[in-house]
């Protein structure tokens, strides 16, 4: 096959544009090049003398990292790369209540585009009385891969741009994901450790294009635990298995991938549109 000169010149175009990512380590027993993860986010690119678009991998060693983390939004195409999502933690302790407001106590808080988080656990670890998020994402284009997202109230703060979650683990008790984002949750854990409503998406406008699909999903609960699905009002699609005892009446209905045949809109919002094809997942 024959390959033009112009087509050759537009490959190496396109391959200049991509530089090659700037990866550092952290390690909490010195022997990488940050002690913490926010000390990565913060000096990783002092060592760069001059403007580049690369991506920032930041591989996080196994270990509990007790500290709070933001990510601003100039820093985008930031990766936070673990080995195994068990081992490596990212953990504090904040409630609303203490620190002024909901969207003040995330322990992970992501203001910039294109984030990606691989085998990391998010958690909020202040327990039941106020909300704790464990993450808040304001990231267009955002993907996590088998991470685990751990709080109670409002443990997963989807706010806002296009994410995705994938072969992930999600536990709380009360709205525990919520946000206004258009968010895909493919081959994910949905584990409920009280009773009270998963999913409380937040969308204002009835043709707005932000919602939350629920694809291949298992619905968890602790034991006595006969959770409802979503709160009146949210823009849900789910194809997911559900656990025994699941309210779906209380809420709007959802389609499932069991022997009921999944509604074709959601109850409470007849003008939203006909559910679309489970979304498949994008390479690794």
């Amino acid at each position: 096959m024959k390959i033009s000169v112009l087509t050759l010149a537009a490959l190496a175009c396109l391959h200049a544009a991509a530089p090659a990512p700037i990866r550092v380590v952290v390690a909490k027993d010195g022997s990488g090049d940050y002690p913490t993860v926010q000390n990565a986010v913060d000096h990783a690119f002092d060592r760069v003398l001059a403007p580049t678009t690369a991506r920032l991998i930041i591989e996080i060693r196994p270990g509990i990292y007790h500290e709070r983390v933001r990510v601003p939004h100039d820093r985008p195409g930031v990766t936070f790369l673990g080995q195994d999502a068990q081992s490596t933690i990212i953990t504090y302790g904040v409630g609303a209540k203490d620190f002024g407001g909901t969207f003040f106590s995330a322990t992970v808080d992501i203001n910039a585009d294109e984030f990606e988080a691989q085998n990391i656990t998010f958690e909020n670890s202040y327990g039941t009385g106020t909300q704790a998020v464990a993450i808040s994402v304001h990231s267009d284009r955002a993907v996590f891969r088998n991470c685990r997202f751990l709080g109670m109230q409002d443990t997963l703060y989807a706010a806002s741009g296009r994410q995705y979650y994938v072969d992930s683990y999600i536990a709380g008790h009360v709205d525990f994901i919520f946000g206004n984002a258009a968010a895909v949750f493919d081959h994910c854990q949905i584990h409920s450790r009280g009773t009270g409503y998963v999913a409380a998406e937040s969308r204002t406008m009835a043709d707005g294009a932000q919602g939350f699909v629920f694809t291949h999903c298992r619905l968890t609960a602790d034991a006595g635990v006969h959770d409802s699905w979503a709160a009146p009002g949210a823009t849900i699609r789910a194809w997911c298995i559900w656990n025994a005892g699941w309210a779906t009446t209380s809420a709007p209905r959802v389609g499932t991938t069991g022997t009921k045949k999944p509604p074709n809109r959601v109850r409470g919002l007849p003008n939203t549109p006909p559910m679309v094809p489970a979304p498949t997942r994008p390479p690794a």
